[in-house]
């Protein structure tokens, strides 16, 4: 049993806690959580700690699982010490960093199975694919949101500019529930050139917009189509904005002039589930 703050396992999951530079250079993540725990493909867990005070119960649920994996048990002071939350479940795991291609997935051959795969080459006939392309969000929460909302509403994958803020932030991946282990995403460094290349691929590409003429609802999005989303505070860049095919708006009353970036993501990719479900 791990009882010392000094422990060197307790100072690396500190340290992949608050810093993005450790965990990119570790090519790790932290999740905490029984959830998080629980949906976590077992083949990506590096390390698994446990608090003292639910080893019990954690191996009682998921004995079959934990004892497949590498486990340490933790005294339960210095479990919260290595927490990142005010209430600590007792659980939290070190897990391998995704890799997506761009080319799989704008073709749409990267999904989730139920066992947690990463990546598995469908070879179907071309789907219509849908994506959300997100510009300098800055908010973890948001970000984490609009992964939950878009593997709820069939999103094939998730585009993000360099600037925007770090998917492996335990904030974050916390706000995922869990979507961060089955819904498709990178960086791109030209998130111009990536849309692009979504264009030319005959995915149609929109931008929420203020300066729209037309709103969201007015558009056909049951053929492959991407949606763009800006920063919180600014909006999408005129740059980005310009590579789009089309501006679109969502109709708000009173004197609200924008939305919440996660909130307006989850309204595109709905109105586009809507239109494919029926």
């Amino acid at each position: 049993m791990i009882t010392s703050y000094n422990n060197r396992s307790v100072k690396e999951v500190i340290q992949l806690n608050q810093k993005a530079k450790a965990r990119s250079k570790a090519g790790l993540f932290v999740a905490e959580g029984i959830k998080m725990f629980a949906e976590a493909p077992p083949h990506r867990i590096e390390k698994v700690y446990i608090s003292e005070r639910i080893e019990a119960q954690m191996y009682e649920q998921y004995g079959r699982k934990l004892n497949q994996l590498s486990c340490e048990i933790v005294s339960d002071d210095v479990f919260v010490k290595m927490s990142d939350t005010k209430t600590p479940q007792g659980i939290l795991c070190l897990i391998k960093q995704f890799r997506y291609n761009i080319e799989d997935m704008l073709a749409g051959k990267c999904y989730a199975n139920a066992a947690g795969m990463s990546i598995v080459m469908n070879k179907q006939e071309k789907k219509h694919v849908l994506f959300i392309i997100l510009e300098n969000l800055q908010d973890p929460g948001n970000l984490g949101t609009i992964f939950r909302a878009g593997e709820a509403a069939g999103v094939d994958g998730v585009i993000m500019s360099s600037q925007t803020a770090d998917i492996y932030n335990p904030k974050t991946i916390r706000s995922t529930m869990g979507s961060i282990y089955r819904v498709p995403f990178l960086y791109t460094d030209d998130i111009c050139g990536t849309i692009r290349m979504m264009r030319k691929q005959e995915i149609d590409v929109y931008a929420a917009h203020l300066q729209a003429d037309k709103y969201y609802d007015e558009f056909d999005y049951r053929k492959s189509c991407a949606f763009l989303i800006g920063n919180e505070a600014n909006g999408l860049s005129e740059e980005v904005s310009e590579c789009a095919g089309a501006y679109l708006k969502i109709p708000m009353k009173g004197k609200v002039e924008s939305l919440n970036a996660a909130v307006a993501s989850s309204v595109l990719l709905y109105e586009a589930y809507r239109q494919r479900r029926h």
